[in-house]
């Protein structure tokens, strides 16, 4: 089979409508969207584009299947999400390969993603069963006290287009565990591997009306409506912080439980005793995976001015060599960015740091051609006044500028309104005890350049967002807590 015809067969099994109460369904009036390819800038599919009232008859579907769903047996609910764990693995190459086409990754980082959010399937399908109360006598003896647990209720779901599985898995995943029935609207951009998740949800026994999924190209005009019902009782978006707190305003009007994961700025801080091959090795991951464009991505390189000039020379080697192209290729590490709008942001960003007197020590420039990639850079003598060190840079571009004490790292790696995460890079072990306690990000890397795991709460603070997704805390973002009384009698 060439590559052209498998390309072909992953994108015809994907289906092209609506997923409302069980049935695929066409959007209102037959409106359809284009799915591009960001790397030749052709379209790969047209699906259905819901409409306001599409968005409604989603949620009118949740709501009708959340009482059996709540009353489903943990066990059935966890076997179900397992199920869907060992379907996943047995398709990863289809969805791996249905990720690059949609969203540019390199099929190696593609793969990775299948791995990761697999895993959320699999740590939920044994949180289902693990979900608790208490029982005990009051101090003053007058009465037992019971507290239980019970699902939040219907929820909906906004996901970003840069990680199209793991973004779904993370939230779907509690949500089914708990007994919360869901509305999920994918990102134009990416909306098929959602899509394809949910039709192997449908496959492994998922019961009508649980998952439904609405695409659309009006994002808020759809979203609104939902967020304004008075039956939803959750809202946990992905994106931007602009984004995340004009849903929250929404949100306000019916007191919704919300989760939002909102936007980064992350400090990647290199001390003068840190080992160098392993900060370098941690800078790719952490900067370069996914081509930049992940809110974790390290934003900021502050690096100790005794070893700035070597971490700036390998840094700035190993980028150079990188491999530039459609993420199907043989050993591309750099796909495109996600559409044009990315490119000239990016570019921006480059130019203005430049401008102030930042070097370029490899890229640094748009590449013609069909599609939307931008040259892998590092920029040495960042000034502080740099937008890039100020603004999320979503794109393959990695900054450097330097300190002289612990305490200036520490004021310039928390010089910022986000708290997602942070990276440290040091062999002192009181050092990075002490970096713990100081940085002020809801997620830590101590020489690592990756943090993301399943069985860990991932979320930030300040204004990178609240709640938790994964771990043991990220099912109970899907829980109401109830007291009860019990009179002694």
């Amino acid at each position: 089979m060439t590559n052209a015809t498998l390309e072909a067969t992953v994108l015809d099994k994907v289906e092209a409508g609506l997923f409302i109460a069980g049935e695929w369904v066409p959007a209102e009036g037959g409106k359809t969207l284009a799915v591009i390819d960001p790397a030749t800038g052709d379209t790969i599919k047209e699906i259905a584009d819901a409409s306001v009232a599409d968005g409604l008859k989603a949620l009118d579907a949740a709501v009708a299947a959340q009482d059996e769903w709540a009353a489903t047996a943990p066990r059935v609910r966890g076997e179900l999400l397992r199920r869907a764990f060992d379907l996943l693995q047995e398709r990863k190459e289809e969805f791996a390969l249905l990720m690059t086409l949609e969203m540019g990754k390199p099929l190696a980082e593609a793969r990775g993603e299948v791995a990761y959010g697999g895993e959320f399937l699999r740590w939920f399908s044994e949180e289902a069963v693990r979900i608790s109360g208490r029982y005990g006598l009051n101090p003053e003896g007058t009465g037992h006290m019971v507290v239980s647990q019970r699902p939040v209720g219907p929820s909906f779901f906004i996901t970003p287009w840069n990680f199209p599985l793991a973004m779904a898995t993370r939230k779907i995943a509690p949500a089914l565990a708990a007994g919360c029935t869901v509305v999920i609207k994918p990102p134009a951009l990416t909306p098929l591997t959602t899509i394809a998740f949910v039709q192997l949800l449908e496959e492994v026994g998922l019961p009508k009306g649980v998952v439904n999924v609405i695409a659309t190209s009006t994002s808020s005009a759809v979203s609104g409506p939902i967020i304004e019902d008075p039956r939803l009782r959750k809202l946990s978006f992905t994106g931007s912080t602009g984004v995340g707190r004009a849903l929250m305003k929404q949100a306000a009007t019916g007191i919704l439980r919300t989760s939002m994961e909102l936007g980064g700025n992350a400090p990647f801080v290199v001390f003068g005793d840190a080992d160098l091959d392993k900060a370098v090795d941690g800078a790719m991951l952490a900067k370069f995976r996914n081509i930049g464009q992940a809110c974790t991505a390290a934003n900021r390189f502050i690096v100790h001015e005794s070893v700035a000039a070597e971490f700036s020379k390998r840094v700035a080697e190993r980028v150079a060599g990188f491999s530039v192209g459609r993420g199907t290729e043989d050993g591309v590490n750099i796909g495109p960015l996600i559409d044009d709008k990315a490119v000239a942001t990016t570019d921006e960003l480059v130019q203005d740091a430049v401008g102030k007197g930042a070097k370029i020590l490899t890229g640094g420039t748009v590449i013609d051609g069909a599609g939307t990639f931008y040259a892998p850079t590092v920029l040495g003598d960042v000034s502080a006044d740099a937008r890039l060190l100020k603004e999320e840079i979503f794109g393959p571009v990695l900054g450097i500028t330097t300190f002289s004490t612990e305490d200036e790292a520490v004021r310039l790696a928390n010089d910022t309104e986000y708290g997602l995460v942070s990276y440290v890079f040091t062999q002192d072990l009181a050092r990075g005890q002490r970096m713990i306690e100081k940085l002020a990000t809801g997620m830590m890397g101590l020489n690592t350049g990756l943090v993301s795991n399943a069985a860990a709460p991932f979320g930030g603070i300040k204004q990178s967002g609240i709640g938790r997704e994964g771990g043991a805390e990220g099912i109970h973002e899907y829980l109401d807590t109830k007291y009860t009384l019990i009179p002694v009698s």
